[in-house]
């Protein structure tokens, strides 16, 4: 394969080196080939983004396994942050995150909907290796992620961590499957795909908000109980333990309610109980401004999280990752991208993507390097010194090397399947076939928004890209008939 200085221009190229010894990750500082951040600055993407440097792994001293803070929006768009270029939403707080780390300009999600996307991200493997993933997404008890599959917590477990979910599960229902059977030793959340922020009823009308595997009664406004959860699990002492939090908010997933919205949550209730099936859908509800109002609040939510970070003087050593589980969705500003979320364009995969380490990354830094969710639970594992089960291989690549040791990073390809679409993209290089049943060819450095189709054109590019795609394909399970 052939590799590339990650530093070199905004050109989208490949993920990166593959799980190596966690002490060369951890235990030693740079290697002396890296270099320090270069001082040109660059533009961010939007009309509020910081200035940023083009990324460079620095030099750092030397530091302990971070504790980990895994944040997920819901349904939150590519470019509905002001650091991704939205007009009209503020978001204080992750752009300050984002100064203070590293943003990411091509990142992905591991698929279009919640909670195959999720798997990617607890398994570190693309959805359908496992039967719970091929539901897209799971919306009954009849399928989840299998207790006896190792996770990013249960390997990171049996390395000395302390592990906890809080917020939105979405790989399966009692009683077969909990974050609490997977390897998580604490779980505060909900286990479905969506609830009224207010009552926690599901899509099913039953009452959604647990502790563990047992209900949980607290009717306040959702987004307020998980923040003061989080906030609460960061501040412990955790007796010199590292530990992993994965953070999950629902916000700014439908029903389209904020905070304060008492009114409409009584009328949404009232038609789930009167058994709508689709009130939860809230597609007769919603707005610009009532978006604008969940992510905005969204934003300080996380704020709020690492303001208690760094009053529990950890902020140093541990490591925060902000992303999305899919594109964005109907009230999502996701220009220029084509797309939002159930689609393999790329406003349905691009999502936003913030990671902060003190203690190792500079901050202020821009990379375009394309990455997704798998690489995440990939990079996680080798930086806390665990490695993944023989057993079950990663579909992603380690980042720990090109983030922490300015390593080259190698060309691969990044690959998706949903029913009725297929997608894969290698370098600036992207082959989508939608539901039309059409091939399409789109090179992504000139056109991002997927207009431009070069089928025609390259033809042998096109035919190499779609037998790479078959070629993963074949050895996925296949969706049921």
């Amino acid at each position: 394969m052939t590799s590339y200085e990650p530093n070199l221009s905004r050109r989208a190229f490949g993920g990166a080196v593959g799980v190596s010894a966690a002490a060369a990750a951890v235990g030693l500082g740079a290697s002396p080939a890296a270099a320090a951040p270069a001082p040109e600055a660059v533009a961010g993407t939007g009309q509020n983004a910081p200035q940023e440097r083009e990324f460079r792994a620095g030099r750092h001293r030397p530091s302990r396994r971070p504790n980990i803070l895994f944040i997920l929006g819901d349904d939150l768009g590519w470019a509905d942050l002001s650091s991704y270029g939205s007009p009209h939403i503020e978001t204080p707080n992750l752009d300050r995150l984002a100064r203070q780390g590293v943003r990411f300009t091509d990142a992905y999600s591991g698929s279009a909907t919640c909670s195959p996307t999720r798997f990617s991200l607890y398994t570190g493997r693309y959805p359908a290796r496992t039967k719970g993933g091929l539901a897209e997404p799971i919306a009954d008890k009849s399928a989840g992620l299998d207790p006896t599959h190792p996770t990013l917590a249960s390997l990171l477990k049996s390395v000395g961590y302390s592990t906890a979910l809080i917020g939105k599960w979405h790989a399966g229902y009692l009683p077969d499957y909990s974050p609490t059977k997977s390897g998580w030793d604490e779980f505060f959340g909900n286990f479905g795909g969506a609830l009224e922020y207010y009552s926690k009823l599901g899509l099913g009308g039953e009452y959604d908000l647990y502790e563990g595997d047992a209900e949980y009664k607290d009717l306040r406004y959702y987004t307020r109980i998980i923040t003061e959860r989080a906030s609460e699990y960061v501040s412990r002492d955790h007796h010199g333990k590292p530990w992993l939090l994965n953070l999950n908010f629902t916000t700014p997933h439908w029903p389209w309610i904020a905070d304060g919205d008492t009114e409409q949550s009584a009328e949404i209730v009232r038609r789930i109980k009167a058994g709508d099936g689709r009130a939860l859908w809230h597609q007769d509800g919603g707005s610009v401004e009532k978006y604008k109002e969940m992510v905005e609040d969204l934003d300080r939510s996380v704020g709020k999280v690492l303001a208690a970070l760094k009053r529990s003087g950890q902020e140093e050593d541990t490591l925060v990752v902000f992303s999305s589980d899919n594109g964005g969705e109907r009230f999502s500003y996701n220009w220029p991208l084509s797309g939002n979320k159930a689609s393999l364009q790329e406003g349905g995969i691009r999502v936003p993507n913030i990671a902060r380490w003190p203690a190792r990354l500079d901050g202020g830094q821009v990379s375009h390097v394309p990455v997704f969710s798998p690489d995440w639970t990939a990079t996680l594992l080798e930086v806390a010194g665990a490695r993944p089960h023989p057993a079950y291989p990663l579909d992603g690549v380690s980042l720990a090397g090109y983030l922490l040791r300015g390593e080259k990073v190698a060309e691969r390809d990044l690959f998706w399947r949903v029913r009725g679409e297929r997608a894969l993209r290698r370098g600036d290089w992207k082959y989508y076939r939608g539901k039309t049943g059409r091939d399409q060819l789109f090179n992504l450095a000139g056109d991002l928004r997927e207009q431009a189709d070069r089928v025609a054109v390259e033809p042998a590019r096109l035919a190499a890209l779609r037998a790479a795609w078959e070629k993963v394909d074949a050895g996925l399970l296949p969706y049921p008939a």
